[in-house]
């Protein structure tokens, strides 16, 4: 794949294994189609992303937001990305050969990481489908996220709901919103998680 994008052909076959997968495990999956361009770049702009330092990526899907990651001058060496699904962790590397991906589930950072496990990264762009998790899982996932960033790193989080797929927890974790992105389907935004 080149850095201009996936070609037509590129984006309809996505379309179709994005749609396949939700089909046939759909809690693993928190759209019917992949993210935007629009959005993949909203994403990245609120993670704010060192290209001197390492980001990480979870759920990157069929590479969207790797790409735009890309886009905004991340070198691909640069980018640690963590994926549950084999048929799109074969998709991730074939195109983004230079990417450190790993398969694994996003909830056992430790256990998925491999030799990145103690990095700290300068943000994380999370793609999990945190309202398909329960609650209790929700906010230990963005916090374990939050320990492996440099101090002031955020977790940029994809959602498609009017409201925070977790609340702010006083003293431990902070969330604000992005504007909508009507130009995705489903229209979404980014939540940014922080540290207060």
């Amino acid at each position: 794949m080149s850095r201009k994008g996936p070609s037509l052909g590129d984006r309809i076959e996505d379309e179709v294994r994005f749609f396949k997968t939700w089909a046939t495990s759909p809690l693993k999956m928190g759209s019917v189609t992949p993210t935007s361009r629009a959005l993949a770049d909203l994403m990245v702009k609120h993670a704010h992303p060192d290209p001197a330092g390492y980001v990480l990526e979870t759920g990157p899907g069929t590479g969207v937001v790797t790409e735009a990651l890309i886009r905004a001058g991340i070198a691909e060496e640069r980018i640690v990305s963590l994926e549950y699904d084999k048929g799109f962790c074969r998709l991730l590397r074939k195109r983004f050969p230079k990417v450190h991906l790993f398969q694994g589930d996003a909830l056992d950072l430790d256990g998925a990481l491999g030799e990145f496990r103690d990095v700290k990264f300068s943000t994380a762009l999370s793609g999990i489908p945190l309202f398909n998790l329960p609650k209790t899982k929700r906010a230990p996932y963005l916090l374990a996220l939050l320990d492996r960033l440099v101090p002031g790193g955020v977790v940029s989080q994809l959602s498609y709901s009017f409201t925070p797929p977790q609340e702010a927890i006083p003293g431990r974790l902070a969330v604000r919103k992005s504007k909508w992105v009507t130009a995705n389907f489903p229209p979404g935004r980014t939540w940014v998680y922080s540290r207060p």
